[in-house]
């Protein structure tokens, strides 16, 4: 029986795929629920929504006038307009399925999914520290930060698969 010496480096190798794997699980989840989110935002126009706010926050707002979260929601509501809504929609949903594709393509470990992955993160990444700039959102520095870290474990693991492709 023979035993296999695993170096160091066959150990990083393995928990780099592992994380990989791990992302896309983690993109998949997020990708669908924004395709999900996207068509039920169909549903919710600015008349719905203002509805739903004043009905979610009208007893808070009795007890404290001042309540951050309940005042931001209110205003919200009040801005929240169809261009916005159609936006979002189409956001979400384009956004959803272009990842939903991506991920199922490199799950099939089709070589040029990934540079072609790499460059979509890029393009998400741009926009996203473009709407920071408009909004100061914590998410989405986060969901940046998540983004470069994909792109750094699809490039190696892009890197590996090529190496094995023209090994053989």
């Amino acid at each position: 029986m023979k035993m296999k010496n695993v170096t160091q480096s066959d150990k990083s190798k393995d928990y780099v795929h592992i994380s990989f794997e791990i992302g896309l699980l983690l993109k998949g989840i997020d990708s669908l629920t924004e395709v999900i989110g996207g068509i039920l935002l169909l549903f919710l126009n600015p008349g719905r929504l203002n509805r739903v706010i004043s009905l979610l926050t009208q007893h808070e707002l009795s007890e404290d006038p001042k309540d951050l979260i309940a005042n931001f929601l209110t205003t919200f509501s009040h801005s929240f307009s169809i261009n916005m809504q159609y936006f979002g929609v189409f956001y979400l949903v384009s956004h959803g399925i272009i990842k939903c594709v991506l991920i199922l393509l490199l799950w099939q470990r089709k070589l040029w999914a990934y540079p072609l992955t790499i460059l979509s993160l890029v393009l998400f990444i741009a926009y996203q520290i473009y709407r920071y700039t408009i909004s100061h959102s914590v998410s989405l520095v986060f969901l940046t930060v998540f983004d470069v870290i994909m792109i750094a474990l699809t490039f190696m693991e892009y890197r590996k698969i090529r190496n094995v492709l023209q090994s053989n």
